[in-house]
């Protein structure tokens, strides 16, 4: 009787233990947008991030690629992925929808979604959140010279490509032409990628687009290998008359020789470049993904040449919606 006895409370004792481990594992995911849990560093739980990028031929796709990487490498249990969008206006519906949890997204774009105006009006999305702003986004009106376009103005009647339906360069393109009197009712507009609409320039099948990335864009390098292009200038008045209206651009300069045959400098207009998130991401993750970020910029600078443009000390420039508390800690230590 007493060897059962002490078979039995071992039974006991022995289901005891499991019963506790079990009870202490908690859950090995985690998302980036649940304000319950913890950034993972130390807790052994994984984060899954989902970073909303562009088009294959822009700027933010090989940036994305070096985000990930970055993070993935320096921040303990996360799993980021990237995937390739229709960048800024698609990239603010998935965050909204929960299908990304970090976007790049331009400032205007941003402020459109916060404050429900524009392709976002009475769809106002309150929630998203600044993590922090990276390089401005040149307007970039790319022409051939045996086209004979000089001016926006000669724009009406032309085939032009003003981006993809619903993106940020569509809105580009149609408050440009605004500021100088031409609607699309005055050109044929074509709704057109970067890819699409470098390739349908290269084959003659349009006469101009409207492009907006940092420079130099793949796109836009592309095109100049094969043809001789134009960059139409947006001069200081005109510049003027469009951020009266629009106070988020600002006035920027290509250099000559950003591309290929281009000898001259050319005015023009930019807008920012941001990283967004929603307000449901935790601090410690926020945190996380701007330091490592501005701690890893060799990393950045390889992928892409606006990597040099991106510092801590321009991260809030430009900034149109609030910041996220995890983003404002790491400027707050910064200063």
């Amino acid at each position: 009787m007493g060897k059962k006895l002490t078979a039995l409370l071992m039974c006991i004792l022995l289901a005891a233990v499991l019963l506790a481990g079990c009870g202490g594992s908690g859950t090995s995911q985690s998302s980036g947008q649940s304000s319950e849990q913890s950034s993972g560093q130390g807790s052994g739980e994984q984060i899954f991030i989902n970073l909303a990028t562009g088009g294959t031929a822009g700027t933010y796709y090989p940036l994305g690629g070096a985000l990930i990487e970055i993070w993935n490498k320096n921040i303990k249990g996360m799993n980021a992925t990237a995937q390739s969008t229709g960048a800024s206006v698609a990239n603010v519906n998935l965050l909204k929808d929960g299908k990304a949890d970090v976007i790049f997204v331009q400032n205007d774009i941003a402020y459109y979604a916060a404050n429900g105006t524009e392709m976002f009006k009475d769809k106002k999305y309150e929630d998203i959140r600044g993590l922090a702003t990276l390089y401005p986004e040149t307007i970039q009106i790319v022409t051939l010279e045996n086209k004979g376009i000089n001016s926006i103005e000669e724009l009406k009647g032309k085939k032009v490509a003003v981006g993809a339906a619903g993106s940020g360069a569509e809105a580009n393109a149609r408050q440009i032409l605004e500021a100088a009197g031409i609607t699309y009712n005055d050109i044929n507009a074509q709704y057109l990628s970067f890819a699409e609409a470098a390739n349908n320039l290269k084959d003659g099948n349009i006469d101009a687009a409207f492009l907006t990335a940092g420079f130099p864009t793949a796109a836009v390098t592309d095109i100049a290998a094969q043809h001789k292009i134009k960059l139409i200038a947006v001069d200081d008045a005109f510049a003027d008359k469009l951020i009266e209206k629009y106070p988020f651009y600002t006035k920027t300069v290509i250099p000559a020789n950003t591309y290929s045959g281009q000898t001259e400098d050319v005015k023009t207009v930019s807008v920012m470049s941001m990283l967004a998130v929603s307000s449901k991401m935790d601090e410690n993750t926020a945190y996380s993904l701007v330091k490592t970020m501005y701690d890893n910029l060799d990393r950045i600078k390889a992928a892409h040449s606006v990597g040099e443009k991106i510092k801590p000390e321009t991260g809030q420039e430009g900034m149109s919606i609030t910041l996220h508390p995890g983003a404002e800690k790491y400027f707050q230590e910064k200063k």
